[in-house]
């Protein structure tokens, strides 16, 4: 590997690591605030019970979020020197909205966990308000980053190729951003809601308690919508893909002949024109294919795979959303059979791996560029050699935050499990 790959790999491992707990910090706090709102409204103390233990839970993952994610803005400035020296006019200030409302987050939890018994019912909510709201303002300003990155507007290039007269308002509204934002939001609530669903589920099947089935309740409840939706955002981003990178979105398809009608490849069934369809409306429209680019420029094929496993395990949500949803439209009452239990608890995984995978597909997708079109990956990495030390240096810690974690989720499990006896 040479050093850019090198910097490359470590930043996408941190990145990798980072986003499990940044998508935690979006949605678990809307479900101990659902949790404590219904606890307020039906006196159920079981919802209280769950509040506190999810609120503990996310403490936990906030924390080390806030590790891995400081240690995401020294990456930038050590390993893509190039990129901030170039682009940190315009980034400096999402970056700097994301650090108040982290900030916010941060003081908003610290007042959710210990105010408890020291504030009044309406000023606890209002905490709670206060983390899940600052938890997806947090997550909007940094994919507002990488939506620039992907389609970068709102400044001119001198004579020197440096960017320079920079204006906010259209950077932070790029092309890019609407889908983006709205696709990594549903994307977080999502992944959450089926690991915790998983969670709750599996612990149904080995001791059914009231408890449980309010957790997985309100976890389905943010489960179902999301999973519904996300097909229909995921369509309207790939169309947008399709216009403004044109061969990023070849790369996702695997096309590699430009020309119309074409086809859309499902295993070994190839059916005419639905490619042009779902890409532009139009089952004869022209779709832009990798012979249109210098094959050095072409992203890694691991795009065209990473955009399979999104949309394979994206469509089995929605599908397992759907027959929730029926069941419980049918019925009034979820599905509690052991056999969806146990699809519960198999489906767990599958929203941090699509929303991982979905990330692979935005980031090397667009390579060679760091910016797309104006900087490219090459010229804004660090000089610097050896950086093989540092990659497994890191890997190393993150394995060990890894471990923390789980030796501290599973401590609260068993207390849950103490607390219900």
């Amino acid at each position: 590997m040479t050093d850019v790959d090198l910097a490359r790999a470590q930043m996408a491992l941190s990145l990798a690591f980072h986003i499990v707990f940044a998508a935690i910090g979006i949605a678990m706090p809307l479900m101990m605030l659902v949790s404590e709102w219904l606890w307020k409204r039906t006196g159920e103390s079981e919802y209280l019970a769950l509040a506190k233990r999810w609120s503990k839970g996310t403490a936990i993952f906030f924390a080390v979020g806030a590790v891995s994610g400081t240690v995401l803005s020294f990456e930038l400035g050590l390993l893509f020197p190039g990129f901030m020296r170039h682009a940190g006019a315009v980034i400096g200030v999402p970056f700097s909205l994301e650090s108040v409302a982290f900030f916010t987050e941060a003081v908003c939890l610290a007042i959710y966990l210990y105010g408890w018994d020291r504030l009044s019912t309406r000023a606890h909510l209002l905490a709670g308000v206060g983390v899940a709201v600052s938890g997806l303002a947090s997550a909007v300003f940094v994919t507002i980053v990488n939506a620039w990155m992907n389609t970068p507007t709102g400044f001119q290039l001198n004579d020197h190729g440096e960017i320079v007269a920079v204006d906010h308002a259209v950077a932070m509204t790029n092309p890019a951003a609407l889908h983006e934002v709205v696709h990594m939001a549903l994307a977080a609530y999502l992944a959450t809601g089926l690991g915790v669903a998983a969670i709750h589920a599996a612990m149904l099947r080995r001791r059914p308690t009231g408890f449980h089935r309010k957790a997985l309740g309100i976890a389905l409840a943010v489960v179902v919508p999301t999973a519904l939706v996300q097909p229909l955002v995921g369509h309207f981003a790939a169309q947008r893909v399709a216009e403004l990178q044109p061969m990023k979105f070849a790369a996702m398809e695997g096309l590699a002949a430009t020309g119309p009608g074409a086809a859309l490849t499902l295993g070994p069934l190839e059916i005419p024109g639905l490619l042009s369809l779902l890409a532009h409306n139009d089952p004869d429209a022209v779709v832009i294919g990798l012979d249109q680019f210098p094959p050095a420029d072409h992203p890694h094929e691991i795009t065209a795979w990473s955009f399979d496993v999104m949309v394979v395990l994206g469509s089995l949500a929605a599908l397992y959303a759907a027959w929730v949803a029926l069941v419980y439209l049918r019925r009034r009452r979820l599905p509690s059979s052991r056999r969806f239990l146990l699809v519960t608890m198999l489906l767990g995984p599958a929203g941090v791996i699509a929303m991982e995978a979905g990330w692979f597909v935005t980031e090397v997708g667009r390579q060679p560029w760091v910016v797309y079109g104006v900087l490219r990956t090459k010229e804004s990495a660090t000089p610097m050699p050896g950086l093989l030390g540092p990659f497994l240096v890191f890997s190393a810690v993150y394995v060990l935050l890894a471990a923390l974690v789980v030796v501290a989720f599973r401590r609260q499990l068993h207390m849950a499990r103490e607390d219900r006896r």
